[in-house]
């Protein structure tokens, strides 16, 4: 029976290790914490966000980097597929906004503990791998930092990047993978919250926007664009348009980028223009300093304020039109200047990893060692916000499963 070597039981370590199982294969986990799928309880807020419900179509559209890799593993195992295996697993599950696939209990523990299930019968091993073993340009074991050495038929690296750092992702598949010859884009941070330049976000620390637009802008020309919700931080801007939104961002050394937030994003300028009068009507007595508690959160009043460059001690009915019009256009157009990306430790996903060039994207199999096979974010693969990168973890892992089966002559082909 031939014997896979999994190294990582994160979302695609564990569910490539049930796959090999149901296939025939005997498995080994190597996990160097002490909780398979750790990182899959932070995903989704807490709530796993597990795939996109989607044709594949439209989800190799939402894919950033290298989505023609994709085309065999998502049309062997797409997001129907997903869905209808979770829910076997005793997982029910809902849509919501952007097609974005939950558990209908809002626990990404439940997600956890179904793929814990799917791969019972997996040998797990709680150590570090610090060595690929290699003979005759074939993947035949591993070796642990306490110098034990594991042989079996075939290696799987399913380490992941090296985003969310606390939850194992450490970049260890990467050095592994160079061990066989492999090159590596290097990792960088991706779907991660953005650090502003001054401190006007600071003095709104703590404030969620929602349903507004964001507009990311490199060099004056928009590259992104969507209506949904976010929030200001002690050093910039996060939340799920934010972090959409970070996909498109290259070069901060090259380009300049700023975030445009529409804040009334169902107005047009004429009628926003007209419920600001509106609201004014009602405030005549009062101060300009006061205008704003209709339209927008007390915290950010202070700093539409200061740009709008009002003087706070006149009377509302003073207030010309020219300076309403002024207010149309900040309301709508909320800049942002944006200094860099947030770090690795809090990036949801990373971008970057092995050459998808140098494996076979039926099977997975790496074009440098027979018998070794990728899966998942140490790939050079990712995706938008949305349960795309969850599902690129899950069609990967099933397609590297297969082809280490395949080698050996099991399975269902």
């Amino acid at each position: 029976m031939a014997h896979l070597l999994i190294v990582g039981a994160g979302a695609a370590g564990m569910t490539a290790a049930g796959e090999a199982l149901r296939l025939g294969c005997d498995v080994t986990l190597f996990e160097h914490t002490n909780l398979p799928g750790k990182k899959i309880l932070v995903t989704g807020k807490g709530r796993c966000n597990v795939t996109n419900n989607c044709d594949e179509q439209e989800f190799l559209r939402h894919v950033r980097t290298n989505p023609r890799f994709l085309f065999s593993a998502i049309a062997a195992f797409p997001p129907q597929k997903t869905m209808e295996w979770m829910e076997s697993l005793g997982v029910p599950l809902k849509t919501e906004r952007g097609r974005r696939v939950f558990p209908v209990s809002d626990s990404a523990e439940d997600i956890r503990h179904a793929l814990c299930d799917w791969c019972k019968g997996a040998k797990m091993v709680y150590k570090d791998v610090e060595q690929l073993l290699l003979e005759d340009g074939k993947a035949v074991g591993v070796k642990t930092t306490d110098g034990t050495c594991f042989y079996g038929d075939g290696v799987l690296i399913a380490t992941g990047g090296v985003s969310y750092p606390s939850t194992g992702s450490t970049g260890d598949g990467y050095r592994l993978a160079q061990q066989a010859g492999h090159g590596l884009v290097p990792p960088v941070a991706s779907l991660v919250s953005l650090v502003a330049k001054g401190g006007e976000c600071r003095r709104m620390m703590g404030l969620a926007l929602k349903n507004v637009s964001l507009r990311l802008e490199e060099n004056g020309k928009t590259v992104f664009e969507e209506q949904g919700e976010m929030l200001f931080t002690h050093f910039g801007i996060s939340g799920p348009l934010v972090l959409s939104a970070s996909a498109w961002i290259r070069d901060l050394q090259k380009y300049q980028y700023q975030g445009v937030i529409d804040l009334k994003p169902a107005l047009s300028e004429e009628q926003l223009y007209a419920r600001i009068t509106r609201d004014f009507e009602l405030l005549a007595g009062k101060n300009a300093a006061n205008c704003l508690q209709k339209l927008v959160p007390s915290t950010m009043q202070p700093v539409l304020l200061e740009r709008w460059g009002i003087d706070t001690e006149m009377r509302v009915n003073q207030i010309e039109r020219t300076k309403r019009l002024e207010l149309v256009k900040l309301l709508k157009n909320f800049v942002v200047p944006i200094r860099a990306r947030g770090d690795l430790e809090h990036a949801v996903i990373t971008s970057g990893g092995v050459p998808v060039k140098e494996v076979a994207p039926r099977t997975m199999e790496s074009k440098k060692a027979e018998n070794l096979f990728f899966a998942g974010e140490v790939l050079d693969l990712d995706a938008y916000t949305g349960g795309y990168n969850l599902q690129i973890a899950f069609a990967t892992a099933m397609a590297a499963a297969k082809g280490f089966a395949e080698n050996f002559g099991l399975g269902d082909w």
